[in-house]
């Protein structure tokens, strides 16, 4: 077996406006497709980044909420590459969401922050020197 890579990561969203709203506008991903299923009633949203990121948004009706605090198995934050923590930062502020403060990796001694998308998602602000 040989591995390429990640290919996608896939959210579901409570509300696909206002995660779209953290996705596209403040974090500018970009919309390459969006369909409706209608036999699911459900939207797909794919959306990329830079680095061949892709996301994956999608809606279903009566999804449960999913438990963020205290920390549950599986899928535990997503992770994005920086070469400026606190510009992020500034502007997730900006666009009224919540951060925590900036942090040093006591491993790499790199700098990171966490805040939460629309729907409690732990995600993390990772700074990266440029390529």
């Amino acid at each position: 077996m040989e591995l390429l890579g990640l290919h996608h990561v896939a959210l579901i969203a409570a509300d696909l406006e206002r995660s779209r709203r953290f996705y596209v506008g403040l974090l500018g991903l970009r919309v390459v497709a969006e369909n409706y299923r209608a036999a699911r009633r459900s939207w797909k949203v794919d959306l990329e980044g830079p680095g061949g990121l892709r996301l994956e948004l999608f809606t279903f009706p009566d999804a449960p909420p999913r438990p963020s605090r205290p920390e549950a198995q599986g899928l535990r934050h997503l992770a994005f590459a920086t070469a400026d923590v606190e510009a992020c930062r500034r502007r997730l502020a900006e666009g009224g969401v919540e951060c925590e403060p900036v942090r040093v990796d006591e491993y790499t001694g790199r700098r990171f922050f966490f805040c939460a998308d629309p729907d409690g998602l732990p995600i993390e602000f990772y700074e990266v020197p440029r390529a």
